[in-house]
């Protein structure tokens, strides 16, 4: 790929490094690649023109692609990619929404947020066929989101989700007042995964280097973060299949971790704990011990819930062959993250990405064989909570070696000139993706962010099909993907 320019993870580019090609050249390139979007994302070039940036992740060789093309003033349109490559169909609605270029006999060129205006749904015929529509406002206090169902009878045909009701503004507000508090409130159950991309990415443009037990703590945080969600997922797919003392079990079991975080930082979701340059409270011996006292609890109690759970026939009927979507199906859409791999796709940014740390402590990365259903997605959650103890105590036992370090470097230099700046991190739903470029005063001049949830939510629409209506909570909360993290 010689019009590209390779990188790795928490890397910093040079803008005028980045080749620049006519838009059919880019597009023959990527498809030629076969390599994964990760970042497909316009800026404002001035004098009517827009830059279009391409991220590609090799992921078996832990490598980033990047290129970009030109698109003059009156250059609108141009040879759509998902009909070559399906994963690219909800980035190209998102660059054609943003920057009014259209990605030609696109088969699904439809608003990712700007859905409120003349939205049409799309429409079967026949006599048994009919709608059911769920949202925008819910029964529960979860934010806004509308799910249209095409039925024959019981059976689901189509689903169409619509978001975009949430017009926050979050990548605007980052160029004019970035910080770690925006940062760990654009998606709540996330706070460390967006936390440490944010800061990672300010670190790289101000070329500072964190301590290394501060590294270590922001591991366990997210390791944690993994765990507390994992297990209150565990109790929300019990909870939706009336196994009530499932429920109860792992929301009672979440709580001890979070609570952990709580004694950590101040709170139970980890607000303030990082910040550019390190983290901003250290952890003690005596609460290392309580932690992991607290957290082997957490997993002998896990473990017993679980294996009750799949033990029971009637738990199993609920789970199994439910909400099944294929390894082919999620690699042609691009799912990522967890999804991805409860569909059998070998995906985890932690290892396809790694950094010295991790290879420091060890670490492999373990791919469990799954089938794509709610069963797989329940398992798969299970096992990743098993995983993260395991990286946690071992996060843990190699902070005694640095007892007495510092847990923050001076922040206060200024960013890179006219720069790019990518960090992604593995979130318990998949790869945060944050991406920053600078402008020739040094100052942020765009600011990309894509959510696990962007790739999922068309993923969730596949894996219901065929499948009764009643079932379509249970398959959403498989997936448990977030409303905030795709409004952004």
């Amino acid at each position: 790929m010689t019009n590209w320019i390779k990188t790795r993870n928490n890397t910093k580019l040079n803008l005028a490094d980045i080749p620049e090609l006519s838009i059919n050249e880019l597009r023959s390139e990527i498809i030629s690649s076969a390599l994964r979007p990760v970042g497909f994302f316009g800026k404002d070039w001035g004098m009517g023109r827009t830059k279009l940036f391409v991220i590609l992740a090799d992921d078996k060789n832990g490598e980033l692609y990047v290129s970009s093309a030109l698109f003059g003033a009156e250059e609108k349109s141009y040879e759509c990619l998902t009909n070559e490559i399906p994963a690219f169909h909800i980035f190209e609605r998102e660059f054609y929404e943003q920057f009014g270029i259209q990605p030609l006999n696109h088969p699904w060129l439809k608003p990712v947020r700007l859905n409120q205006d003349e939205y049409k749904f799309f429409e079967m015929n026949g006599e048994e066929v009919h709608q059911v529509a769920v949202g925008p406002i819910h029964a529960g206090v979860i934010e806004p989101g509308h799910f249209r169902f095409m039925c024959n009878g019981e059976t689901v045909y189509h689903l169409e989700i619509m978001l975009g009701y949430q017009h926050r503004g979050v990548e605007e507000l980052m160029l004019s007042n970035p910080s770690n508090q925006l940062a760990e409130s654009i998606c709540g159950d996330s706070v460390i995964a967006y936390n440490t991309a944010y800061s990672q990415v300010m670190e790289i443009l101000k070329d500072i280097e964190i301590p290394q037990k501060a590294q270590l703590i922001r591991k366990a945080a997210l390791e944690m973060e993994r765990m507390a969600i994992h297990i209150g997922d565990l109790g929300a797919i019990a909870g939706d299949i009336a196994y009530l003392m499932g429920a109860s079990v792992f929301g009672a079991t979440r709580t001890l971790v979070i609570n952990t975080m709580l004694e950590f930082s101040g709170s139970r979701f980890g607000r303030g704990l990082i910040t550019v340059g390190g983290v901003n409270y250290d952890i003690t011996e005596d609460k290392l011990q309580r932690a992991l006292k607290t957290l082997e609890k957490v997993i002998k109690d896990v473990e017993r819930m679980t294996n009750t759970m799949l033990k029971n026939s009637t738990v199993m009927s609920r789970l199994e062959k439910t909400g099944t979507i294929s390894m082919e199906r999620a690699k042609e859409a691009g799912l990522v993250g967890m999804a991805a791999r409860a569909a059998g796709v070998d995906l985890d940014s932690r290892f396809d990405f790694p950094d010295k740390l991790l290879s420091e402590l060890q670490i492999e990365k373990k791919f469990f064989k799954a089938s794509g259903d709610v069963n797989s997605r329940f398992k798969l959650r299970y096992k990743e909570i098993l995983q993260s103890y395991s990286i946690i105590k071992k996060i843990f036992a190699k902070m005694k070696d640095y007892t007495n370090d510092k847990i923050c470097t001076d922040n206060n230099t200024g960013l890179s000139q006219n720069s790019l700046a990518i960090s992604i991190v593995e979130g318990w739903r998949g790869e945060v993706v944050h991406i920053a470029l600078t402008d020739d005063n040094r100052k942020l001049s765009r600011y990309k962010i894509k959510d696990p949830s962007f790739n999922n939510w068309y993923g969730l629409a596949l894996a219901v099909r065929n499948n009764g209506v009643s079932d379509f909570p249970l398959c959403n909360k498989s997936f448990n993907l977030s409303y905030s993290g795709n409004d952004l």
